[in-house]
Order: structure tokens, then C-alpha cells, then sequence
């Protein structure tokens, strides 16, 4: 399997690198490059896999917790509730509950944490040594969980997972800062989506092998979570044969002949003059605005309404409830009356893969305010749908087919643009200087929210039941409405035009703010 994705994903390189290359100055296109952009998107499809793994075995974890907690016996981890009536439905023992949705949750308190360690990371360690190092965090989550039976079970997968969401949450900074440096201008968009390409197709991956007659059994499932860190170790042995990001060796380390060295590896032999005087330049401008601290950033009044609009944005991708259908998606299908609801959430993992290249094509042509409002408003509206057919599923048969194509529909509106576009928009509305501690402020809000969600799902569906996804259709319409008044469109203009929409000058007016410099733009996206 492994090895299928590698040639996948290469080939998918190489296809975006030859549609470019008649665009490149040099008029070549280098292996390394190739190599490097596919060694570190493998940091990506961890995060994916690590994202869906935890789905469909659910059932059968659930069941070797109660047996670990002593709450069951047998092969069964749900308890009849002391009624009497036996003909009453199975519950789930409260404990493992519990357990279960802080296994899921505990993963994005890790994420939560190391998001604010990217940038010292990166700048600490560099690029390459960075993603080296934290790929010891990896390994050790894969062989936590790989090796649950051996011990406390709930116990080694909640400390695998933490681990692991501490790996991802640099990880996910590292990988699309390090591909954005080295990536040449005439294609870096398209190099820079391999990032989320990767993300879908990890959890595509976990939700395929998790499959019952693969791992997703009751002897198998250790090495199902396990594999989280397999990705790790092939990163390990070819990030070495990867070259550092130019313009981290030049602006921040001032070693000219290496990172000249580095850019003939990445694009052949050619005169490295320009690209030089190019670095030179950003770093002589990224010493002209001193960097603002999350706390300044906070008490800021002149930064407030762009900050409102970036966790604004962060909130509506999370609370959407998005998390609620990529994490429990195998029940809520089985509730929905699918026979066989793991493959249905295969169905909705492919669903996300195709949709994320539709929003690829569309995010430069459409523009990032519409796609917004689009995916918002029919997320909502799919939401409604799915608590319709849900509802009335024991009165209508069909009503399953209903709520399983308003679950596949919900995901699509979904990666057409509130999935993707909080990511880098919040780097389109700040300048160089407070953009880190936005960044990081977005992150933190993006990774809490999630662990929210991942957290007390179940216990909102306890209580709700059918109606659980009502609560989300009710907050998309908010968001969809916030979207609407404030958040504006930020396609093609610059930092100081987007600066007078949100402070009320007129475009005419000076602006003191200047604009950010590649690589400041680069790094500071991920800072978080």
C-alpha cells in the first residue's frame, strides 16, 4: 500500500513539474527538487493517516477497553443499563465512552500545544533537521499504540495519540514551509497543494486498510494505529538526501555559498545572481518591522477586526462539524441505517480527495470570500437535510439514502472552501509583523476547536440524538452570515488595499504598513 501511494504522488509531482517547466528560467527541472517535495509531504499523509485511523476500528477498541477496564466480559464492551427489559437496546458502558472520545480529542491537545513551536523549530533546527528531529515524536506514538495489548490499552493509545498530535502539530507547519521555500515561483501554487492532496489521501489510506478483513480487527488494530508513524521512518532515511531550504541558509543562517549551492541542486546549474539579490532584499525588509507578541496582538485596537475575522474563520471550519463526520462518521452512517457503514466512510474519503483538487482549480477564479459562502451555506443546508433523514429514518426506509448523500454533499461544500481557505487567508489579511502571532492565535483557536468537537460529540449526540446536527446547521448559519458582512475578498490585493477595507481608509491614503516579503510570508503562515 505504501508503496502504491509513493507512486501516486510521485507521479502527481512530476506531472505538475513537467506543466511547468517550460516556464522556468533555467529551462530544468531537478530530481532533487522532486525528491524533496515528495520526502517532506510524507509528514502530510502521516497527519491524514493519523486523522482517520482512529474512525472505523472504533467498535472494536471500544470493546478491548471494556475488557481492559473490567466493565464487560466476553467479547462485547457495551452493558445492558439495569432496566430488566432485556429486549432494550446496548449502551455503551460510560467509562469507556470516556476513554474512547479522550482518544479521539487527546490528539488535537497535542496538535494544540506544539502549534505555537513551529516557527522556533523551523529557525532552531532548520527545515530539514527540524522535520528530522520531530520525527523521533512519531515513532515513539506509533510504538505506544502498535504495543497497546501489552499493557493498559486505553492507557498506551491516549499517550500514542498525544504524542502523535504533538508530532503533527509541527509537522503540518514544517512541511508546507519548508516546500513553499525551495518550490520555484512558475509552479509553487501547485507544488503547495500537495500538502492538503497529501492530508485527504492519508486519511483515505486509514480508512481502506481499517477495514475488518485487514486491520481493523480485534488482533490487528494495534498495528492499525501503529502504522501512524510508519510514514516517519521513510522520511528518517531520505530527508538526509534532501538539500536545506535555500533562503533559510541565506536570511537566516547568512551562508551565501551554500544556499547557492543548495539552489543549483534544486534547479541546475544557472546563474544564481538574481535569485540571490531576490533574498537579499527580503532579508533587508524583514528587519524593518518589529515582530508583535500574541499579547500585543490581543490588546491591538488598529489589528482587532482582522483578528475577529482570521478565528472567525478558524471557528467556522471546526464547528462546522466536519470533525464530528470525519471521527464518527462509521457510526453516524450506522445509525443512518447503512448495512455496511465503513464503507461508506471510505465513499466520504474520497469525496474529499476529489473535492480538494475542485477547490484547487477554483480558489485563484473564484476567489476565497465566495467559495466560503458557498461551501458555509450549503454545509448548513446539508446539515438540515441529514438531521431530516435521520430523524425519520424508522418511518421511511429511503430516509438513509438521504442522510448518507447529505453526509457526502456536506463534505464536499466542505473542501471547496471552508475547508482549505482558513488556512492561508489569515496570512493574506495580516502584514509581516503581527502575522506570526495571528497565526499562531488561529492555530490555537483551529486545534482547541477540534478538540472540543473530537471531545464531547458523543455526549452532545447523547443528549440531541437525531437532532445533533441541527447545532451545526444553526452555527453554519451564523458563520455563513458573519462570512457574508465581514469577511472580505482578498483575491488579488495586496496588503495595503486589504488594509483600508478593514480600517475604513480610502484607498488613496498612505499606508504605513509594508508589504510582507516572501519568505516572511512563508514562514509566518506556519508560525502557529
Amino acid at each position: 500500500m505504501t508503496g502504491l501511494i509513493i507512486y501516486l504522488v510521485s507521479q502527481h509531482v512530476l506531472l505538475l513539474v513537467e506543466g511547468a517547466a517550460t516556464k522556468m528560467d533555467s529551462g530544468k527541472i531537478s530530481g532533487t527538487l522532486i525528491l524533496a517535495v515528495f520526502t517532506a509531504v510524507l509528514g502530510s499523509l502521516q497527519y491524514g493517516y493519523s486523522l482517520g485511523v482512529i474512525n472505523a476500528p472504533q467498535k472494536v477498541i471500544e470493546n478491548h477497553y471494556g475488557r481492559s477496564l473490567g466493565v464487560v466480559s466476553g467479547d462485547l464492551a457495551s452493558v445492558r443499563m439495569e432496566s430488566g427489559n432485556a429486549t432494550e437496546p446496548e449502551e455503551i458502558h460510560p467509562s469507556v465512552v470516556m476513554y474512547w472520545s479522550l482518544s479521539v480529542a487527546i490528539f488535537s491537545v497535542g496538535g494544540m500545544v506544539s502549534s505555537f513551536l513551529v516557527g522556533f523549530v523551523a529557525d532552531c533546527r532548520g527545515r530539514i533537521k527540524g522535520m528530522l528531529a520531530v520525527n523521533i515524536l512519531a515513532i515513539v506514538a506509533g510504538l505506544l499504540m502498535a504495543l497497546a495489548k501489552m499493557g493498559k490499552a486505553h492507557i498506551m493509545v491516549i499517550a500514542g495519540r498525544a504524542v502523535m498530535g504533538f508530532y503533527c502539530g509541527l509537522s503540518s507547519g514544517l512541511v508546507p514551509m519548508y516546500i513553499g521555500e525551495i518550490a520555484p515561483v512558475a509552479y509553487r501554487g501547485a507544488l503547495g497543494t500537495l500538502h492538503q492532496l497529501a492530508i485527504v489521501t492519508g486519511i483515505l489510506i486509514s480508512q481502506v486498510i481499517g477495514l475488518d478483513f485487514l486491520l481493523g480487527n480485534d488482533d490487528l488494530w494495534p498495528l492499525l494505529l501503529g502504522l501512524s508513524g510508519a510514514p516517519a521512518i521513510l522520511q528518517t532515511i531520505l530527508l538526509p538526501l534532501c538539500p536545506e531550504s535555500p533562503r533559510y541558509l541565506y536570511i537566516k543562517e547568512g551562508k551565501e555559498e551554500e544556499a547557492c549551492k543548495a539552489l543549483k541542486r534544486f534547479k541546475g546549474e544557472y546563474d544564481t545572481f538574481k535569485d540571490i539579490a531576490e533574498m537579499k532584499a527580503e532579508k533587508e525588509e524583514l528587519m524593518k518591522e518589529r515582530r508583535m507578541t500574541i499579547v500585543g496582538l490581543l490588546r491591538s485596537s488598529v489589528y482587532r477586526k482582522q483578528l475577529f475575522v482570521a478565528l472567525m474563520m478558524h471557528l467556522s471550519q471546526q464547528f462546522s462539524g466536519i470533525n464530528a463526520i470525519f471521527y464518527y462518521s462509521t457510526a453516524i452512517f450506522q445509525k443512518a441505517g447503512v448495512t455496511q457503514p465503513v464503507y461508506a466512510t471510505i465513499g466520504v474519503g474520497a469525496i474529499n480527495l476529489v473535492f480538494t483538487l475542485v477547490s484547487v482549480a477554483l480558489v485563484d477564479r473564484a476567489g476565497r470570500r465566495t467559495l466560503t459562502l458557498i461551501g458555509l451555506a450549503g454545509m448548513c443546508l446539508c446539515a438540515i437535510v441529514m438531521t431530516v433523514g435521520l430523524v425519520y429514518l424508522t418511518t421511511y426506509a429511503w430516509m438513509s439514502i438521504v442522510s448518507m448523500a447529505a453526509i457526502f454533499l456536506f463534505v464536499s461544500f466542505f473542501e471547496i472552501g471552508p475547508g482549505p481557505i482558513p488556512w492561508f487567508i489569515v496570512a493574506e489579511i495580516f502584514s509581516q509583523g503581527p502575522r506570526p502571532a495571528a497565526i499562531a492565535l488561529a492555530g490555537c483557536c483551529n486545534w482547541t476547536s477540534n478538540f472540543i468537537v473530537g471531545m464531547f460529540f458523543q455526549y452532545v449526540e447523547a443528549l440531541l440524538g437525531s437532532y445533533v446536527f441541527i447545532l451545526f446547521a444553526g452555527l453554519l448559519f451564523i458563520f455563513t452570515i458573519f462570512t457574508y458582512f465581514r469577511v472580505p475578498e482578498t483575491k488579488g490585493k495586496t496588503i495595503e488595499e486589504i488594509a483600508v477595507i478593514f480600517q475604513g481608509k480610502r484607498k488613496g491614503s498612505p499606508s504605513g504598513a509594508p508589504v510582507a516579503t516572501e519568505l516572511e510570508q512563508l514562514k509566518s503562515t506556519t508560525e502557529a
